[in-house]
């Protein structure tokens, strides 16, 4: 199933749709079953409890624990719809740590805003290498320690390793990055994947072309 006026593409018999809830939402239809990948942030709640009871996904993937990624898993959650990610992203999904990089220069704050949204009550481990509905989990750290991201026949869907621009391809600002060293190169082993397409969780589809002319940059 591909929900109508979204951007979508064919895998093979993958069905891929994008909804933009501030983050990028992937709705992937696989012959093993229905995949969610990230739920948004809270502020699109009502959008997302609506993509819910029409896509009706057998999982839900959190590319890492940042809350406009994740602000909305505990809606799945509560409609029976487990929740997979990274076991170094369970602390941040669970309500037992609060720190998050935004806005910069504000920890305290940051910390706040994590409080305030809703925590799930437990999380399945998505570790390196597993499959999922069809789908390669492959380690993506940097912006965050556990980030994650889905590959499958030469596409991946990438979380905040890159975000896409009008003018190509990105790293999140330094400040929000966990490791902006790492996430530096993580964005440069993308190179070594034999990519076709990337999928970020900000901004439009990319190709590998625009990721090698920034992991070429010099400015870090």
């Amino acid at each position: 199933m591909v929900l109508q006026g979204t951007p979508r593409g064919m895998i093979g018999r993958v069905k891929l749709a994008v909804r933009p809830l501030y983050a990028n939402v992937y709705l992937l239809s696989t012959p093993a079953g229905r995949l969610l990948v990230d739920s948004g942030a809270l502020s699109h709640a009502p959008r997302f409890a609506r993509l819910l009871r029409e896509f009706r996904p057998d999982a839900l993937l959190l590319t890492h624990a940042h809350v406009d990624h994740a602000g909305n898993a505990f809606l799945a959650q509560r409609a029976g719809v487990p929740v997979l990610a990274h076991p170094l992203e369970h602390p941040a999904l669970l309500g037992q740590v609060h720190d998050l990089p935004y806005p910069s220069g504000f920890p305290a704050l940051g910390r706040v805003i994590s409080r305030a949204h809703p925590k799930l009550r437990a999380v399945q481990a998505a570790p390196p290498g597993q499959d999922v509905l069809g789908w390669q989990v492959v380690p993506l750290p940097g912006h965050t320690p556990g980030q994650i991201g889905l590959l499958r026949d030469g596409v991946l869907i990438a979380g905040d390793a890159v975000v896409g621009g009008a003018d190509g391809a990105h790293l999140p600002r330094a400040a929000y990055n966990h490791d902006h060293a790492q996430a530096l190169s993580t964005l440069k082993g993308l190179l070594a994947l034999d990519l076709r397409e990337i999928w970020p969780g900000h901004g439009g589809r990319l190709t590998p072309e625009q990721i090698r002319a920034r992991a070429e940059r010099v400015d870090g």
